[in-house]
């Protein structure tokens, strides 16, 4: 989710890299699995707040709203709604902070590898001088994952993680019911106030009317904020998926080198098949852990120190 703390590095930007390199080694035989999960502190701290800031919205909707209106049927129908939408948005966020984005096996820039690729003479391979891996077409380096991506938009400090062709949907989901929640929550002050103003102050919450009028305020700045932002980041992510062209395409002006494909069929790529309704679930395909491509064995050998490589003509 691009924001004021928004980092969208590449490793093509090499005038800006002035630290010392490390030297590239083999990718091992071995590389254990597990949950994916980047220890960047920044994106820790920011992923905390959303969820903070989840659960606020759930304190004032259900205690200072709900629970003390009169209506039981307008208590559980809007309870319900906010509590489903909210689920999902947390496990949205969840998917989108915990999935494989679409790193590439890092160190496997070998001849040997490369020979396996059974590449056509004159094709043309990049090797990205970070992470030592052969670059997939669309395929950018990350400085925060410290990984090279497929088809990578950007770095969400927010999910704490990169959006890519594995966890666009959720990120998406996860705009979507965020939206979402933070519209029906502003609906659902404005009714409460109106409420308020007709009836006692003292009647309409738990809490002194001082009191209720500040979470109130609150949560409407916290809802209208995150409305608008996140309706953006909907908006611009649909629409990078239409076009087949990710943030980072956009941002530098790369020319397509792809066969672009309608924005329907893209829209089944990045959800994960034809339309249903497991397109708005964040439980389809319930893993949470690496590429199986991230640790599978590699051929072994030197990592070749040239960055472009081009197969040799027979």
């Amino acid at each position: 989710m691009k924001s004021p703390v928004h980092r969208c590095r590449d490793v093509e930007r090499q005038a800006a890299c002035l630290q010392t390199e490390q030297p590239c080694v083999p990718v091992s035989q071995h590389i254990p699995s597990g949950m994916w999960f980047i220890r960047d502190a920044c994106g820790i701290v920011c992923g905390v707040i959303t969820w903070m800031l989840v659960f606020y919205a759930e304190f004032v909707v259900l205690f200072v709203m709900l629970l003390p209106s009169k209506n039981l049927t307008y208590s559980l129908v809007n309870g319900t709604v906010f509590n489903t939408l909210a689920f999902l948005a947390l496990a949205s966020h969840f998917r989108a902070m915990c999935t494989d984005p679409g790193a590439v096996p890092t160190g496997n820039a070998t001849k040997e590898y490369i020979e396996s690729l059974q590449l056509k003479p004159g094709q043309v391979v990049y090797k990205c001088p970070k992470c030592c891996s052969i670059k997939p077409d669309r395929a950018h380096h990350c400085s925060v994952c410290k990984r090279c991506i497929r088809k990578m938009d950007h770095h969400c400090p927010w999910v704490n993680n990169c959006v890519g062709e594995n966890n666009q949907k959720f990120f998406v989901l996860f705009t979507m019911y965020i939206a979402l929640i933070s519209l029906h929550s502003l609906v659902m002050v404005v009714f409460h106030f109106l409420y308020c103003f007709e009836d006692d102050w003292t009647k309409c919450s738990s809490f002194s009317p001082p009191a209720t009028v500040i979470l109130l305020i609150l949560l409407c700045f916290e809802a209208l904020l995150f409305l608008i932002f996140t309706s953006v980041m909907f908006g611009t992510q649909v629409h990078s998926i239409c076009t087949d062209e990710t943030g980072i395409e956009r941002l530098k002006g790369e020319q397509a080198r792809w066969e672009k494909t309608s924005c329907w069929e893209a829209m089944k790529s990045a959800f994960g098949g034809p339309f249903s309704p497991s397109w708005l679930s964040p439980f389809s395909d319930l893993r949470c852990k690496r590429d199986p491509n991230d640790h599978v064995a590699l051929p072994q050998g030197e990592i070749i120190e040239e960055d472009i490589i081009e197969i040799p003509l027979v």
